[in-house]
């Protein structure tokens, strides 16, 4: 008979545990946002912020910096030269002879109405030489007009002067026509058209001719400013590389104490060549524009005065005696001749254009032939002086051989100072070609030099920065 173990309960029925309760089944989990898919350009941001904690990826971005900067300060350089270049170019060849076009006109406008009083008062007895005096005044003074309409902006206000220049010219000329054949037959007639036509000259066609001048002159001056306008953009750059190159050297030499990296040093070479040469070309080019403005532009416009001064008081004296006392200005309650008046004024104003033009030459050359015109000027005023008396005292006919006479006329006075500021202007018009031409000489082969050299030297850094670079392969 088989028995339990002791103490072992005695077999019964399996208990089973109670059943567990059905649970309700659990809410669905909502699913999470779907991550943004990665671009292309925010994985390459991200492989590069990564690259830049790393020495190779600093030295990449050292190199990038270090060749835009030295082909930036090229680029600027080049840029900044090429418009100072064209802008002196412009002075030379372009601005300073329209300038002096345009002072031809006014002159010669001013030298056919002279040459006109001067033959009227010959009448019948005008000389050849007088005649072709005014033909060619007036013919210079058209083709100076052609000349001013080619090279001015269409609608401008220089286009405008030009127009009625060229209206009032054969204006002009009809007057003067008229004058002579009403002169040659002896009717007083003529000398009324001849003061009309010196009116029309002084009061309508001189000032619209000064107009045109001040407008060339004012030209010439922005184009003195644009050529002498310091590059600092340039500069600027030019140091900016210069000091990141030095940092990079720098930073170079203290991670790897080598004390030169070659590329590097030949990037350095080849700024500095640029800046130096920018520096110094600059300079000397400003500084001789600046001479051929102080001794050669201030020169002829004072000359151009002069001159223009002496014209117009050879036909203020020449119409004293045609209008014997027909046109006269009250002048401090008194009464004076209206030509004689302005003769005296415009002798002023040759004495002070002088006086100038002797102070602003700079060599025995240039300041010779105004020494002399000075001369010709007092002997002018005494002759000048002498023919007045002689009219006052109504003796007309030895007055007029004072003034268009001979030897001891005040023409050859006239003549005197005449050719000696024409040879005055000559002299100073060839000293402003030299000093503007070095001036512009200054700038050449600046603008390509330096773009050349800064490509090399942009190579130059790349190199030495792939030097480095290679040294972590």
């Amino acid at each position: 008979m088989t028995r339990p173990p002791n103490g072992s309960a005695p077999p019964g029925p399996a208990v089973l545990p109670p059943p567990v309760p059905a649970q309700p089944p659990a809410p669905p989990v909502p699913p999470g946002p779907v991550p943004p898919r990665r671009t292309a350009f925010a994985e390459g941001v991200e492989r590069l912020r990564d690259a830049a904690v790393t020495e190779p990826g600093r030295l990449r971005a050292i190199g990038a910096l270090l060749a835009l900067l030295v082909v930036a300060f090229g680029a600027v350089t080049a840029w900044q030269t090429t418009e100072r270049a064209s802008a002196a170019d412009d002075v030379l060849h372009r601005s300073q002879p329209l300038t002096s076009d345009a002072a031809a006109v006014y002159r010669s406008l001013a030298e056919a109405n002279t040459a006109a009083s001067t033959g009227f008062l010959a009448g019948g007895q005008e000389t050849e030489e007088s005649r072709e005096d005014y033909e060619r005044g007036i013919r210079t003074a058209a083709e100076g007009l052609v000349t001013a309409a080619a090279n001015s902006e269409p609608g401008s206000a220089s286009a405008a002067t030009i127009a009625d220049l060229n209206r009032l010219l054969p204006e002009y000329k009809g007057l003067i026509e008229r004058a002579r054949t009403y002169n040659r037959q002896g009717f007083p007639v003529g000398g009324a058209y001849l003061r009309y036509a010196n009116e029309t000259m002084q009061t309508k066609m001189l000032p619209q001719a000064e107009t045109l001048y001040l407008t060339e002159n004012d030209r010439l001056n922005d184009d003195y400013g644009d050529a002498e306008s310091r590059p600092w953009a340039a500069i600027a750059l030019g140091v900016l590389a210069l000091a990141v190159l030095a940092w990079a050297q720098h930073r170079s030499y203290r991670r790897t104490n080598r004390v030169l990296n070659h590329g590097l040093v030949a990037a350095t070479a080849a700024t500095g060549v640029v800046l130096i040469w920018l520096a110094v070309g600059h300079t000397v080019a400003r500084s001789n524009l600046d001479g051929s403005y102080d001794h050669g532009v201030r020169s002829l416009n004072v000359l151009h005065e002069a001159r223009l001064a002496s014209l117009k008081a050879r036909g203020n004296e020449n119409l004293t005696l045609v209008a014997r006392g027909a046109e006269s200005k009250d002048v401090g309650g008194k009464s004076v001749d209206a030509y004689d008046f302005d003769y005296q004024a415009n002798m002023r104003s040759l004495d002070k254009g002088l006086t100038a033009a002797r102070r602003l030459a700079d060599d025995t050359a240039g300041r010779a032939p105004v020494v002399a015109a000075a001369g010709n000027m007092a002997e002018w005023q005494k002759r000048h002086k002498a023919a007045r008396a002689e009219d006052e005292n109504g003796d007309y006919q030895r007055a007029l051989e004072l003034v268009i006479g001979g030897d001891g006329a005040t023409a050859e006075c006239f003549d005197g100072v005449d050719t000696r500021l024409a040879q005055a202007l000559t002299h100073e018009e060839k000293e402003f070609e030299r000093a503007a031409g070095d001036g512009l000489g200054a700038l050449t082969g600046l603008p390509e030099g330096s773009a050349a050299l800064a490509v090399l030297g942009a190579a130059g850094a790349v190199l030495g920065i792939g030097r480095r670079l290679s040294e972590y392969r």
